[in-house]
């Protein structure tokens, strides 16, 4: 979360009432911009639903893969972000440099809430971002997503493997992704990196589904909807799973 959002964020201290109420000054801060999909416009929260907002991402990503992107003008709507932000979707993605979610989505600034670390997962300081994404931002679907030959996933196999020891932080990191790799290794895949990419994906899918208390009641309510897919760096397309 940048420096600027931590200052605004509530409290851990506050009730959800406080927070969802933070929430709603925001929505009235933002002068409730009018609707439409146009060039650099900005979105009422919560305008679409969690299946548009991922027939969206969709859509851009085929115009990415086909190398057609729509043509964009950068400082429009500049001065509208710095009052405010309304991202239609929040994307939990690898760290890796060769994949950038906004150019793989072929979406603008202000488009995506985006929280990234080396293997796409969950862990508490992204779930919070995640919940300030949904809870306070209103945006009405998270997308994880996972990417082909991903090197922390790889390595994490080597260590279940083959007992490899890393350095410094990485064990935690390892330890985060090691579910996935055991998952993936009782399912008797022929391709165990592939098969634990997915792994990967959907346990963080579910974690996310059932991650009380904003999350899973905001799920129940059919208010945000969770995926998953798995990016392909060889051809830039996007399969959910």
């Amino acid at each position: 979360m940048c420096e600027r959002c931590a200052q605004n964020a509530p409290s851990p201290s506050l009730s959800r009432r406080s927070l969802f109420g933070f929430g709603a000054g925001l929505a009235l801060t933002a002068g409730l911009a009018g609707p439409g999909w146009a060039q650099g416009a900005a979105v009422t929260p919560a305008a679409i639903s969690g299946a548009e907002a991922l027939d969206r991402l969709m859509a851009g990503n085929a115009r990415y893969a086909a190398n057609k992107p729509n043509q964009r003008d950068f400082s429009a709507g500049r001065a509208a972000r710095a009052r405010s932000q309304h991202p239609f979707a929040s994307i939990v993605s690898c760290a890796d440099s060769r994949l950038a979610p906004e150019l793989a989505f072929d979406q603008g600034a202000g488009d995506l809430f985006v929280v990234r670390v080396a293997g796409n997962f969950v862990n508490e300081d992204g779930l919070a971002s995640l919940e300030f994404g949904a809870a306070v931002l209103q945006s009405p679907l998270i997308l994880v997503l996972g990417h082909s030959r991903c090197g922390a996933i790889a390595s994490t196999i080597d260590v279940v493997k083959n007992g490899t020891q890393l350095p410094g932080h990485l064990p935690s990191l390892i330890n985060a992704i090691k579910p996935a790799v055991l998952d993936a290794q009782t399912s008797g895949a022929a391709d165990l990196l592939e098969a634990a990419i997915e792994a990967n994906v959907r346990l963080n899918v579910e974690r996310l589904k059932s991650a009380a208390p904003i999350l899973a009641e905001r799920v129940a309510q059919k208010k945000l909807t969770v995926a998953g897919g798995v990016y392909d760096l060889a051809t830039g397309k996007v399969k959910l799973i």
